[in-house]
């Protein structure tokens, strides 16, 4: 039975335990914790302003609900948008459901918009090299420019980046891994990476020998190679903190303006390039699926729809029957 408000009056707030559980237990990424956070902040601003105060999370109806969706939809938001506060509303309720506070979740049962068909975007295989060897094109390029100020430009920026770049995209890695990534967790004469994913469920994955031999150039123009226990990949090599996935994403941008490639691709579109090839070349889905560390195949299968979509263009274009 969930407890009674009276007994829970002296307890932290239930979100306050929500995020703690996605912090410390589940191990969200910062970005899902944001977006929660966001959408169940959304939802107390609505409350407050729609409904008569206070907000009792366990005296909820299904209803209050469906008056929220009605009035993101009226703000016109995207599907997506609207889906991931849902989401998140789901998700609360799931953990006080586990943790005996509330007996069940409003929020299911409301119905959501379908989500729309979006194939993920990725890269060619000539786009993807042009990226990879954008970080050392740019170091010359920033090493020419400044020949006549004498100032000394540091190779080791660049040739983390291109080893990141190298990495993600050898082993289909999300931002946050590689972020995580410690020394250790690489068997270079396994040619395999132990990785750390979501939900600190680890997996292993090939890491093919020009992302080892990026990484090893890159360590070699360190005053010292990380240990074991150290990131792959520093910010800041003084301080031997591990790089962040705001300072990936802004290299990545400068990289991508190089290659006049869409400034606006995350790191994530690299994941999306590196199972897209695969699948191309005839790669197993189920092996894709373990790669990539995705729970569900469906996840998994959504990059082979990718693969039909460009052959069905292709066969439109060409074909005098199409």
């Amino acid at each position: 039975m969930p407890e009674s408000s009276e007994n829970l009056e002296e307890k932290p707030e239930w979100t306050v335990l929500f995020f703690r559980f996605l912090s410390d237990e589940k191990d969200a990424s910062v970005y899902t914790q944001r977006n929660y956070r966001q959408a169940l902040s959304e939802f107390e601003q609505w409350h407050r302003e729609s409904l008569e105060p206070p907000l009792r999370w366990e005296e909820l109806e299904r209803n209050d609900f469906r008056l929220f969706l009605r009035w993101l939809g009226r703000r016109e938001l995207s599907q997506a948008a609207i889906r991931l506060r849902f989401s998140a509303l789901n998700s609360f309720y799931k953990f006080l459901m586990r943790r005996g506070l509330v007996e069940s979740s409003p929020v299911k049962g409301v119905a959501l918009p379908k989500p729309g068909k979006r194939l993920p975007q990725f890269l060619t295989l000539d786009q993807m090299n042009a990226l990879l060897d954008a970080p050392l094109r740019e170091f010359e390029a920033e090493r020419e420019a400044k020949k006549q100020t004498k100032k000394i430009i540091s190779p080791v920026p660049y040739l983390r980046d291109r080893a990141i770049l190298e990495t993600i995209y050898s082993c289909g890695l999300r931002i946050g891994e590689i972020c995580r990534m410690l020394s250790g967790e690489i068997e270079q004469d396994e040619l395999v990476v132990n990785v750390h994913g979501k939900g600190k469920k680890e997996r292993q994955v090939p890491i093919g020998r020009p992302a080892i031999e990026a990484i090893l150039i890159y360590w070699k123009r360190l005053s010292k190679p990380p240990v074991a226990d150290e990131p792959v990949f520093f910010a800041s090599e003084k301080k031997r903190s591990a790089i962040y996935p705001r300072l990936v994403q802004l290299r990545l941008k400068n990289y991508l303006s190089a290659c006049r490639l869409d400034p606006m691709l995350t790191p994530h579109k690299l994941r999306h390039s590196y199972a897209t090839h695969l699948l191309d070349a005839g790669a197993d889905l189920r092996s894709v699926q373990e790669m990539l560390g995705h729970s569900n195949l469906a996840t998994t299968q959504v990059y082979t729809h990718v693969s039909t979509e460009r052959i069905k263009r292709a066969y439109n274009e060409a074909h005098p029957r199409a």
